[in-house]
């Protein structure tokens, strides 16, 4: 025993979990009269672990011990309790410190894997103030609840987890700060080349005319910045001139979707979100993903044909970068929605400002320009780890997959 009678405690408790150990130690403090301050519980593998911060009541008779039947009811229980005097914890003063939630997904989650991003935590500043597992068996996923101090620069533990996750490709590391919109996000809008689906659409139709190695050349100008998305676009475009619309039609209709895709649309869906597809992809593929998905909205380029033949020229505006962050605002505005409640995913530059305008930006398997860029990334597992990023549980995804 390590406080007097009049302290305020911390009182642990640890044992076998039981259906009535709750609720038999807090009754008791209720009787005596204890303020409760504070409470954590937490079961793991039927182990309790039980922390209750309480103040005696003032009127306990002086020298007497205010503990000594929770003492002996814990013995009874099966269970042992830790009394640890505390000293009174003063209001803060000044600023509130900074807080975020950090979420690492993998296949499993080895001490390995939790040390290297807890070294890297500390070695930030970041206080850590809770873990929560998201997966069940094996640990594949946890949450950590982390605070910084008022003054510390948020973009440095940013680059520092970002340089964990490259650095170790079997698991992901998500930053997201804790606020009102983490877990109320109502929408979700995707790139779908190379994201919602594992190909770029217009590479198989320039392999299917013959003209791939043409069409790369001009893809790969316009990455180093030798002509605008637009110009790309047309003269890409210009290439598959006289393809056989057929050709596109069966490509839509087996698109190969990336991993993970099916059970995040179904279960946003089930949650109630708004999904769309805003790609500079095009129509065909697109509107066959809305189909075959249940997606809600979907924009994208549309080819000309004529006779059944591409002409090499597309139709209506071309959905580049500034078009694709425009739609994503005009859908949010559309559905009452708030840009803070939108998340929005893509792997190229030309999802950038798309990302920038939503509330959560994720950049999917994507070079590191814009893994930088963005707000989190995902390199290591499928779609459907976005649904732990919102804070969904393995055991709450069982409930509506």
């Amino acid at each position: 025993m390590t406080a007097r009678p009049s302290d305020t405690v911390l009182l642990t408790v640890t044992g076998r979990d039981g259906p009535d150990t709750t609720s038999r130690l807090t009754g008791l403090l209720a009787d005596a009269g204890a303020e409760l301050l504070d409470v954590e519980q937490v079961v793991v593998q039927g182990l309790l672990t039980l922390a209750l911060l309480v103040r005696p009541s003032a009127s306990s008779p002086e020298g007497q011990d205010p503990w000594q039947a929770l003492l002996l009811a814990a013995r009874e229980l099966g269970v042992t309790v830790d009394v640890r005097a505390v000293a009174p914890v003063a209001p803060p003063v000044g600023p509130e410190p900074l807080r975020y939630v950090v979420t690492a997904v993998g296949k499993t989650l080895g001490a390995r894997e939790v040390h290297a991003l807890t070294a890297r935590l500390a070695e930030q500043g970041a206080r850590v103030e809770r873990i929560t597992r998201l997966s069940e068996t094996p640990l594949g996923s946890v949450e950590l609840h982390v605070t910084l101090a008022p003054d510390a620069d948020p973009s440095s533990l940013k680059r520092a987890l970002l340089a964990l996750s490259m650095e170790s490709p079997t698991f992901d590391v998500a930053l997201q700060r804790e606020s009102l919109y983490r877990r109320g996000k109502r929408m979700v809008v995707m790139d779908m080349d190379s994201t919602l689906i594992r190909i770029e659409v217009i590479d198989e139709l320039a392999r299917a005319h013959g003209v791939h190695a043409k069409v790369a050349a001009i893809t790969e100008r316009a990455m180093h910045g030798e002509m605008d998305y637009d110009e790309s676009l047309r003269q890409r475009v210009a290439l598959l001139a006289g393809l056989d619309v057929q050709v596109l039609r069966e490509l839509a209709a087996n698109l190969p979707l990336t991993e993970g895709a099916e059970t995040l649309i179904r279960v946003l869906k089930r949650l109630g979100y708004r999904t769309a597809v805003i790609s500079g992809g095009f129509s065909v593929a697109a509107e066959a993903l809305q189909a075959r998905l249940g997606i809600d909205f979907a924009y994208s380029n549309m080819l000309e044909a004529q006779d059944g033949k591409l002409t090499g020229r597309t139709v209506g505006t071309i959905v580049n970068a500034r078009r694709k962050a425009e739609l994503l605002e005009t859908l949010a505005k559309q559905e009452g929605i708030l840009l803070e409640q939108v998340i929005a995913v893509g792997d190229g530059a030309n999802d950038l400002l798309m990302l920038e305008k939503a509330g959560l930006g994720i950049a999917f398997r994507a070079k590191p320009k814009l893994r930088e860029a963005a707000d989190t990334s995902i390199s290591a597992g499928g779609l459907d780890t976005i649904l732990y990023l919102l804070g969904l549980t393995a055991r709450e995804l069982r409930e509506v997959t």
